[in-house]
């Protein structure tokens, strides 16, 4: 079955394009190019040096390169497929969201590169989401498999990206500001595409050149609250003075500063403006959403149904468009997915086929979940559809596998890496 595109523009007469054509203005405005053009910094009088690592990492190491007017060198991590093409910065590919060997080749490599540098020289970084897994260098007397093991386990337990990050943060040599740390006294400029509700910086890629606010204490009361299994190695690391971060005011920061580029509110403000150039009146929930997939999908199914029969909010034809970082609570093996068509999955039960009610969800960089999709579509026909194919929709959301119920229907929303992130993308178009 046709899968699509989301390349193409199209007119408000195809509802399924429509909603693409919001989600490519989303990603486009994100883009690494469009982003980092009027925030480059002038050259120092010394090297230039490029660190980073982050979905987008390999698109802005490229795109530094083309408009940079002096020589430098460097080295960014990004996660296998999101390469781009550069001429003196290296681009290292590695795993994600679950680090391997490859990712801590790299941070070892973005740690020699900052060392040895001068006050006159520059260490630009560049950030964006997925950096936390990319820059795997644990701390002293961790093992990889020791933080695979608990990324694995926060990944299925439903903590909030802030909660998984701080704990990142303070069993890595590199993240929570360590990097800055390594780097004094050379000043270090961080350029970040923010993927996280609220866009705090220290929680982008866990803030690897910032001051991080949490506290070991922190870190240890979440890996229990969570019921991690940790190895003796972490629990004993984190009984240590050493595995707390470097916090605000640190003196070893003092040179380093910061500023967000692109943030989710940004795309989301793009594909509004687009809604409206086609007499489409768009809701924006706002970019800080966040919660079970399908709690937030039950939420937004009384919204749309609230304009659909009192016309609150706005009358029809409407949007509604939303962010933020939804999670979802693995029960089991299951099937595949992520959490956005897991949100696509739970919304169309509630909806049940009402009419006249489109909807998207996709992750901005282009992968969902343990998925090739970057999410799916739904229209009012999706459940008699499914039910012809004997599929039942509420047994694959049992089952949590969107991405086996959305694939079979040829719903699915296939763009492969977008090198770039700033989380989900929510689109729920109401026509009637």
């Amino acid at each position: 079955m046709r899968e699509p595109s989301c390349q193409n523009a199209a007119m408000i007469d195809d509802p399924r394009q429509f909603l693409c054509t919001l989600f490519d203005k989303a990603v486009e405005t994100a883009g690494a190019e469009r982003c980092l053009k009027n925030h480059l910094p002038t050259p120092p009088r010394g090297r230039t040096v490029i660190v980073g690592a982050g979905k987008a990492a390999a698109a802005m190491a490229s795109a530094v390169e083309a408009r940079w007017s002096g020589e430098l060198t460097g080295v960014v991590v990004t996660p296998y497929g999101h390469g781009a093409p550069t001429r003196y910065i290296e681009v290292v590919e590695a795993s994600h969201p679950v680090p391997d060997d490859a990712g801590t080749r790299g941070a070892r490599q973005v740690l020699e590169a900052v060392q040895g540098l001068s006050e006159d020289d520059l260490v630009l970084c560049l950030i964006s989401g997925g950096g936390s897994a990319l820059l795997a260098y644990p701390a002293d007397g961790i093992a990889l498999d020791d933080k695979r093991t608990i990324t694995r386990a926060l990944l299925r337990s439903g903590a909030s990206i802030h909660e998984i990050n701080c704990v990142r943060k303070h069993l890595s040599a590199i993240k929570g500001g360590r990097l800055a740390t390594l780097a004094a006294p050379t000043t270090v400029l961080t350029l970040a595409i923010s993927d996280v509700p609220g866009d705090d910086i220290s929680v982008i890629a866990s803030g690897p050149t910032v001051a991080d606010p949490s506290t070991r204490d922190e870190a240890v009361a979440l890996l229990k609250q969570y019921r991690i299994e940790a190895p003796t190695a972490v629990w004993s690391w984190l009984e240590r003075p050493e595995s707390e971060t470097p916090k605000p005011g640190d003196p070893a920061l003092g040179r380093s500063g910061a500023a967000i580029i692109a943030t989710p509110q940004d795309s989301l403000n793009a594909a509004a403006d687009y809604a409206r150039s086609k007499g489409v009146t768009p809701i924006v929930l706002g970019d800080t959403i966040e919660g079970e997939a399908r709690d937030v999908a039950l939420v937004h199914a009384a919204i749309a149904r609230e304009v659909v029969t009192n016309g609150r909010l706005a009358a029809p034809p409407a949007v509604i468009i939303s962010g933020g970082e939804t999670t979802v609570t693995l029960r089991g093996e299951g099937g595949s997915g992520g959490r956005n068509q897991e949100f696509l999955l739970a919304l169309a039960g509630a909806l049940n086929g009402m009419r006249g009610v489109h909807a998207l969800a996709c992750d901005t960089d282009g992968i969902d979940g343990f998925s090739k999709a970057a999410g799916a579509v739904i229209d009012p026909t999706t459940p008699e559809r499914a039910a012809a194919l004997n599929i039942s929709l509420t047994a694959m959301l049992e089952r949590q596998d969107s991405f086996g119920f959305f694939d079979a229907l040829g719903d699915s929303v296939v763009t492969g890496p977008t090198r770039t992130n700033v989380n989900d993308f929510r689109a729920i178009l109401i026509l009637t």
